[in-house]
């Protein structure tokens, strides 16, 4: 017997329960105000770091225009600025601003707890919280090698 589990039936089992996680999570009411392309929008932006509205579209893969309506109501209320390019004065950068910094946090933060509460509600020992947080960085690898 081998101690090499078979990657296809890692990668079936991670899918099943990472899907369910991330709709029981989206699914439940949190404050904040941001729609769930918004929340992407200014999530990539911010890793990203400035950069143009067609390029963000490409990312996450959505049309341009949807990515433009989205960043439309973004900027209508302050969370996304746009700035002229300083590389190529024809173009416009976009930037999360403050505020929208404080969105993200506040959204992740309201999740973050959600999810802290179901660590410490019992159904989870101290050792398998340490397993969860010590597979944290492996599954974010793992998302960015996708």
């Amino acid at each position: 017997m081998t101690d090499d589990p078979d990657p296809g039936e890692v990668a079936a089992a991670l899918l099943a329960s990472l899907s369910v996680l991330v709709r029981r999570v989206r699914h439940v009411p949190v404050d904040g105000g941001l729609t769930m392309p918004e929340r992407t929008a200014l999530s990539q932006l911010e890793s990203s770091g400035p950069t143009t509205s067609s390029a963000l579209a490409r990312e996450v893969q959505i049309t341009a225009q949807a990515m433009g309506a989205t960043l439309g109501a973004l900027r209508a209320r302050g969370l996304v600025e746009r700035r002229t390019d300083p590389n190529d004065g024809r173009r416009a950068v976009l930037t999360v601003t403050d505020a929208g910094l404080r969105a993200l946090k506040d959204k992740r933060n309201a999740r973050a707890e959600l999810i802290a509460q179901a660590l410490t509600g019992g159904a989870f020992t101290p050792a398998e919280r340490a397993q969860l947080g010590a597979a944290a960085p492996l599954l974010d690898r793992l998302a960015r090698n996708v």
